[in-house]
């Protein structure tokens, strides 16, 4: 039977979350609202250099791509919170945890199991709003190229994925709870970097694949572009592919993923169709310089440091009562790691910052070590413009939202560091070498992350 949650037995711990978990949504929310204005106010200011530097011939289209995609967005986020909500405070989790626990498989199969209903049911909430933002949002601005067919196989293709994944890391983390009850956060540590890196391997090899076709380059002038690229930076990699991203979208970009004999570079054929050759060499100068800087390391070691103090955070939740009982649940690791999930969520996001701070450093590297490969930053410049204007991009987004959400400094930023180094270089100052500048801000376009590099 299904009783609302009292709240009065701890009523400190309940303002708490409720302050934490809406009061965060609040803030991004109008946040995202600020940089919404903020990116049509400036682009109505700046719509000449606007429609000369990207080939718009109707900027205002940026700002209402912006807008409808936003808006979406924003009501997909609070609707998420509001189930989430209704299910913890009308007494819905705790009846679904209960019905779970009468199964008695012991705590690692009753937990993977009621993750993977959670899996379930959230992906199940965020259909309609994915069909909406591809035969509707994306229809409109002429992106959308899928087919209903092709988003039902995907959809299912993809819940099959996500159960198996889901299964498996919950399944070792619950074991390393119950086999290690003070020790499980070195344990989840372990677990979470093997599994970034098996997927670095396994992702476009297997996963990848189920979805897109992927055509070797093997001769021609594209092959030829790529090799020269290669010799430049001095880098190695037989697996150059093009991906047919065309079928379903007429967004363009690239990425780098892999180590050691598993690298492999994928460009999509929009962005092969979109750009001139020593566009795409830039393109490519620019992730190679991921792996070339160790930015992959880097950023893996720094995702691992905020993932071993997010996991430091749930244990000594985990030793609490109150999480458990301010919502009339079993002391269970399963429910304590889902609670607490949904008290860190928050502090991730109001700490990310953090996290964008390297990967602006990281950008602005790989920016002065493409240019350095090309030996001119006007290739790099034309390849952001293009990518920029070709995907409706947001050039001006609020500098508190992008402290928030960019791990790209913006692009007008781009623009003037890139062009300032090639003016450094002529002048004799230096600063047109790989690595000199650190600093950043923003993200619009290619990132290094654990599983890769993308552009």
């Amino acid at each position: 039977m299904i009783e609302p949650v009292p709240m009065g037995e701890y009523p400190i711990a309940h303002a708490v979350f409720l302050a934490l978990v809406v009061g965060s949504s609040v803030f991004f929310s109008w946040l995202a609202w600020v940089n919404v204005r903020h990116g049509r106010r400036t682009l109505d200011r700046e719509r000449e250099w606007v429609e000369s530097t990207f080939d718009l011939e109707d900027p205002s289209r940026v700002s209402a791509y912006h807008r409808a995609k936003t808006t979406l967005g924003q009501v997909r986020s609070w609707a998420v919170l509001a189930v989430v909500l209704l299910a913890l405070y009308s007494g819905l989790i705790a009846s679904i945890v209960e019905w779970f626990e009468t199964l008695g498989y012991g705590p690692v199969v009753t937990g993977t199991g009621f993750f993977v209903a959670v899996m379930v049911g959230m992906r199940a909430l965020s259909v309609p709003f994915d069909l909406y933002d591809t035969f509707v949002v994306e229809e409109r601005f002429d992106f959308n190229n899928q087919t209903l067919g092709l988003f039902v196989r995907d959809l299912v293709i993809g819940f099959c994925v996500t159960v198996a994944l889901v299964a498996s890391l919950a399944a070792a983390v619950l074991v390393a709870v119950d086999a290690l009850p003070t020790l499980w956060p070195l344990a989840a540590l372990a677990i979470f970097a093997a599994f970034s890196l098996a997927m670095l391997v396994v992702y476009p090899r297997v996963i990848a694949p189920l979805f897109n076709d992927f055509e070797p380059v093997e001769a021609g002038e594209l092959r030829e572009a790529v090799e020269r690229v290669f010799d430049r930076a001095g880098f190695t990699c037989d697996d150059v592919y093009v991906m047919d991203a065309s079928r379903r979208s007429g967004h363009s970009n690239a990425y780098f993923v892999g180590f050691g004999r598993t690298k492999r570079v994928v460009l999509f054929d929009t962005l092969v169709e979109q750009m001139d050759l020593p566009e795409l060499e830039s393109v490519l100068a620019h992730e190679l310089a991921h792996w070339k800087q160790n930015h992959i390391w880097k950023q893996f070691g720094a995702s691992l440091v905020r993932i071993g103090v997010a996991l430091g955070v749930l244990w000594a939740l985990l030793e609490t009562t109150w999480l458990y009982a301010m919502f009339d649940l079993p002391a269970t690791p399963y429910v304590g790691l889902a609670v607490g999930a949904l008290w860190l969520g928050p502090l991730l996001e109001l700490t990310s910052p953090l996290e964008n701070r390297l990967s602006l450093a990281h950008e602005r590297e790989a920016d002065a070590f493409a240019t350095s490969v090309m030996g001119d930053g006007a290739p790099l410049v034309e390849a952001l413009t293009r990518l920029t204007g070709e995907n409706l991009s947001n050039p001006f987004p609020h500098p508190l939202y992008a402290t928030f959400h960019y791990d790209h400094p913006p692009i007008p930023e781009r623009i003037r560091y890139i062009r300032g180094l090639g003016e450094a270089g002529e002048s004799g100052a230096g600063g047109g070498s790989a690595g000199e500048d650190s600093s950043g801000e923003g993200r619009d376009g290619a990132g290094a992350t654990a599983s890769g590099s993308e552009a």
